[in-house]
């Protein structure tokens, strides 16, 4: 299989030799293009450093906390089964794809870099889900049933971002692999889920363990 010429052109751009491979995440019936781990086998080179630093290719990495959800929404459908659901920084779309298969009745990936939906899209056509892409949340208009995030609160100057999803959604739901307690009013806990970035960057056992929350107005 193929990989989409223009997400290869991308990687490479980055670390010359990365590959996209088309992976099917444990545990799951998802599959999507991803970097090819034995490309993350070697040491990086000070100017790969700075590249990935500047322009962090977080779309060709399922984070842990899209995995959660993916694997969330397949073995709970009714949290998306015939809403309309956007799922905020979507990265790869693992989340939007999952809620699409688990049979929302419309699917938003929306995210700021253009390559992220670029991946959704091609992660879309790879899993034979259809979905809708934006590039500004603040865009849209106050008519979801479910805003979905996964893992983009690890700086905590994002926190007030939980107010926004609350205004263009009924309901939140957050999985987060960083930040362990909100501290906010309307969001509860809902578990703490093991589950690892993949392909696996043998990342410490504390960012192993997802927090998922859940809010609504």
């Amino acid at each position: 299989m193929t990989p989409p010429l223009a997400l290869q052109t991308a990687l490479g751009e980055l670390l010359g030799d990365a590959q996209l491979v088309a992976e099917t995440l444990p545990d799951t019936d998802i599959k999507l293009w991803l970097i090819d781990a034995n490309n993350m086998d070697r040491a990086f080179s000070p100017e790969e450093t700075r590249r990935i630093l500047e322009e962090p290719p977080y779309w060709c990495f399922c984070w842990a906390s899209g995995l959660v959800l993916a694997r969330w929404f397949a073995a709970n459908p009714e949290w998306v089964a015939g809403k309309r659901v956007l799922d905020f920084g979507a990265g790869s779309g693992v989340a939007a794809i999952a809620a699409a298969k688990a049979g929302a009745s419309e699917v938003v990936a929306c995210d700021l870099d253009p390559l992220a939906l670029a991946s959704c899209r091609a992660n879309a056509e790879l899993n034979g889900v259809t979905l809708s892409y934006s590039e500004d949340f603040f865009a849209e208009a106050d008519r979801f049933d479910l805003i979905v995030v996964a893992d983009v609160l690890y700086d905590r100057a994002n926190l007030p971002l939980l107010d926004h999803f609350l205004s263009r959604g009924q309901q939140a739901l957050v999985a987060d692999s960083r930040v362990r307690d909100f501290n906010h009013p309307l969001y509860q806990r809902l578990d703490i889920i093991e589950a690892c970035t993949w392909p696996d960057l043998a990342e410490p056992a504390e960012f192993r363990y997802v927090s998922l929350y859940h809010a609504h107005r």
